[in-house]
C-alpha cells in the first residue's frame, strides 16, 4: 500500500512540474517590465501621461493575443517612481531588477535620470529602452542592453537653427544674436555644447549663454541679463516649472526679441498653458509629434487617447506609446526574454507598419541603439478658437493646413486674429 501511495505521489508530482514546466507556452504566463517614471515631483505631470500612453498600448498589445511567438504570454507592467531624481532612479532601478525581477526596463524623463539608471541596468545585463530622454551621451557610451526612440537633444537644436535660417529668408527678417538659456543639468549641458556648434555654423553669434539650477524659484537676474544683451532669438532650455516662470518672467519684464523658441521639455508639458496663460503667445517650440502632424495612424492613437483619459497626447505620450510596440516586435521576434535574445532582436528592429507609425513611418536603430532620423517639427503657439494651442508650422509637409508662422515675435496679442 506504501508503495502505492508512494508511486502515486511521485505521478502527481511529475504532472504538476511537467504542467509549470510549459507554461512558457501558455497565454497566462507573463513579461515583467519596469517603468521607471517621474510619478511625483515638478514633472509628475509628463510621468502620469507617460505611464497612460504605456498602458493603453500594453492594453492593445495583450488584448492582440500578447506576445505570440511566447505562447501569447501577455505584459505586466511594474512601474517605479524616479521622483525627477537621478540617485534615486539608481534605487528603484535596482529595486526593478533584484526584487521585481523585471526582463527589459523602458521609461524616464529627465536625461540625468536616464544616464545613471541605464549604468545600473547595464552592469545587471537588463535591457533598457529610452523613449523619451534625449541627452546625447545615453547612447555615446558603446552600451550593448541601451536602445532609444528619441532624437538626440543635438538634432533639435540643429533643426531650432534651420528653422531660424528658413524663417529668416522667407521672411527678409535680419538675424544676427541668440541668447541661451538652459538648466545645468545634462540635458542643457549638452544642449549648449550643440548650439555653441550650430550657431555658430549658421553664421549667427551668441551674445549670452545663462546658466540655471533646476528647482530655482526667482529667474529674474537670469532675465535681465538676457533683456540687456538684446537678441535677436532667445533659446530655452528648460523643465516645467522653469519654463512657466521664464515666460511669465520675460513678458512682466518687456522682453522683445525677434523669437522665442524652446527645446521641447517644459514647454510640452501639459501644464504649461496652465501656468503661463496667454504670455507664451506666439512662442516657438520643437518636438517630434504634435496632434495635428500628418502621419498614419496618428489621429486614430490620439483620438482614442484622449476619449480614454480626457485630453490629447504629447510628443512624450506619443514616443511611450510607440516604445512599447516596439518592445512588443522584438519579445515576438527573439521568442524569448533572455537579455541578449531581446538586444539582437532589438538591433535587427525595421518597422514599417502598425500604430508606432504614429510617431515615425520606419524605426529602425544604428550600432549605437540609437534610432535613426528620429521626426522633429516646429511648432508655434497660438489661439484655436480663442484657446491657446500648439499649432504645427514646420517643416510645409508636416504644418496644418492653413496656417502661417507668425515671424518675427509681434509680443502677446498684437498677431492675426485668432482662427
Amino acid at each position: 500500500m506504501k508503495k502505492v501511495l508512494a508511486v502515486t505521489l511521485i505521478f502527481c508530482m511529475v504532472f504538476v512540474f511537467s504542467a509549470c514546466g510549459n507554461s512558457s507556452k501558455n497565454s497566462g504566463d507573463e513579461i515583467v517590465i519596469g517603468n521607471l517614471l517621474p510619478l511625483s515631483g515638478t514633472a509628475a505631470s509628463l510621468g502620469k501621461i507617460g505611464k497612460q500612453a504605456r498602458d493603453m498600448a500594453v492594453e492593445e498589445i495583450n488584448e492582440a493575443g500578447g506576445i505570440k511567438s511566447m505562447g501569447g504570454a501577455k505584459i505586466k507592467m511594474i512601474y517605479a517612481d524616479s521622483k525627477g531624481d537621478s540617485a534615486e532612479g539608481v534605487t528603484q532601478t535596482e529595486k526593478l531588477i533584484t526584487q521585481d525581477e523585471v526582463q527589459l526596463i523602458t521609461g524616464c524623463y529627465q536625461s540625468g535620470v536616464a544616464m545613471a539608471s541605464t549604468e545600473v541596468s547595464e552592469r545587471y545585463g537588463i535591457p533598457y529602452f529610452v523613449p523619451v530622454p534625449s541627452d546625447d551621451q545615453i547612447t555615446a557610451r558603446d552600451f550593448k542592453y541601451v536602445f532609444r526612440l528619441a532624437e538626440k537633444t543635438s538634432w533639435r537644436n540643429r533643426d531650432q537653427v534651420k528653422f531660424i535660417e528658413d524663417l529668416a529668408k522667407q521672411t527678409g527678417t535680419d538675424i544676427k544674436t541668440w541668447a541661451i538659456v538652459y538648466e545645468s543639468s545634462s540635458w542643457g549641458q549638452g544642449a549648449l555644447t550643440a548650439l555653441k556648434k550650430y550657431i555658430p555654423e549658421a553664421g549667427y553669434k551668441i551674445v549670452l549663454e545663462e546658466a540655471y539650477n533646476t528647482g530655482t524659484t526667482d529667474l529674474t537676474p537670469v532675465v535681465l541679463k538676457v533683456k540687456e544683451a538684446k537678441p535677436d532669438v532667445i533659446l530655452m532650455v528648460a523643465y516645467v516649472s522653469e519654463a512657466a516662470l521664464m515666460t511669465n518672467s520675460f513678458i512682466e519684464q518687456g522682453v522683445n526679441p525677434k523669437v522665442f523658441i524652446g527645446t521641447s521639455g517644459g514647454f510640452a508639458d501639459p501644464t504649461y498653458f496652465d501656468l503661463v496663460g496667454n504670455n507664451c503667445e506666439y512662442f516657438y517650440d520643437i518636438s517630434t509629434w504634435e496632434p495635428d502632424v500628418n502621419r498614419k495612424y496618428s489621429e486614430e492613437v490620439n483620438k482614442k487617447f484622449a476619449e480614454k483619459y480626457g485630453y490629447n497626447m504629447n510628443a512624450e505620450a506619443v514616443k511611450a506609446y510607440s516604445a512599447m510596440y516596439v518592445i512588443a516586435d522584438a519579445l515576438e521576434r527573439a521568442g524569448s526574454t533572455d537579455p541578449d535574445e531581446i538586444c539582437k532582436a532589438m538591433a535587427e528592429t525595421k518597422l514599417t507598419e502598425g500604430p508606432q507609425q504614429c510617431y515615425s513611418s520606419e524605426i529602425s536603430f544604428d550600432e549605437t541603439g540609437q534610432m535613426i532620423n528620429a521626426p522633429l517639427v516646429i511648432s508655434q503657439f497660438r489661439k484655436v478658437d480663442g484657446v491657446m494651442s500648439r499649432v504645427t508650422v514646420w517643416p510645409k509637409e508636416e504644418a496644418r493646413t492653413g496656417w502661417e508662422p507668425v515671424f518675427p515675435y509681434p509680443g502677446v496679442g498684437n498677431g492675426p486674429e485668432d482662427k
